[in-house]
């Protein structure tokens, strides 16, 4: 008796993930978790490596805060400009390029504001501005926060009014607020694919170079953070770039459209 309730703990006791798993902490962008792309990322490296990835899921501002305060092992953002600061000021290290798609601005089908087909993404902001046609900004720092001051910059505009609003939330919120109200926003086309049969927005300007999407990776230095789990961070980092991711990123669709493109 006294052997077989030995035997029966150790075979709990190795069979229970908790006494076998080690945890890498992400910070990462909510269209990454609400695209759905995450679903299909991590379950292969977890598995792979014997590891959980806990998930962070914020605006790339706060993400790359997570990383500064080393309260994450690694960040997956999309905004070029505060990547690079991240990593010149020295709290990360070894960026890597992952993944691109793309911004659209999204309208409601009535489109009061006239910006159907506008080519130019500041000209299309600037007549929402002179329309004073509601516009629900993510006004969270995040990448797409980020590039929507760049297009209101690059319009000659400063957002104030009635009209503008800013929600502090994720992107799969903000196209339920936009919706709601049948107002105008700026989304990654990923989290709108993965949103667009909950939703009667449409798009309404595509394709400036202006709307360029790029993601990447960085690890959390670990000289300024001793406490990042080097080895399996690294791990990470090779898997996001690797031919299996790779193939994941590229074969990730919904509803028949690929939501994102991998890096070169």
């Amino acid at each position: 008796m006294f052997r077989s309730s030995i035997l029966c703990l150790l075979l709990f006791l190795f069979a229970t993930p908790a006494f076998a798993t080690e945890h890498l902490r992400l910070a990462t962008t909510t269209s990454t978790e609400n695209s759905g792309l995450l679903r299909e990322l991590l379950p292969p490296f977890e598995t792979a490596n014997n590891c959980q990835v806990d998930v962070i899921a914020v605006g790339t501002g706060k993400a790359i805060k997570l990383g500064e305060t080393g309260d994450v092992d690694v960040i997956l953002v999309h905004a070029r400009s505060k990547e690079d600061k991240f990593v010149a000021e020295g709290y990360g290290v070894d960026r890597r390029d992952v993944m691109y798609n793309d911004f659209v601005i999204l309208g409601p089908a009535n489109d009061p504001a006239g910006i159907s087909g506008t080519q130019v993404a500041a000209a299309a902001f600037k007549k929402i501005a002179m329309a004073g046609a509601t516009f629900v900004s993510r006004g969270d720092d995040s990448g797409t926060n980020t590039r929507e001051k760049q297009l209101w910059k690059a319009a000659g505009i400063v957002p104030q009014g009635d009209w503008y609003l800013e929600a502090g939330r994720g992107m799969g919120e903000v196209l339920t607020m936009a919706d709601e109200r049948r107002g105008y926003t700026l989304s990654d086309r990923g989290t709108f694919l993965a949103y667009r049969d909950k939703i009667e927005l449409k798009v309404m300007t595509e394709g400036d170079k202006q709307l360029f999407n790029p993601y990447g990776v960085i690890m959390v230095n670990p000289v300024k953070q001793p406490h990042v789990k080097v080895k399996l961070a690294q791990k990470f980092l090779d898997f996001l770039t690797s031919p299996t991711a790779k193939k994941l990123i590229t074969g990730y669709r919904r509803g028949g459209e690929q939501l994102f493109y991998v890096a070169d």
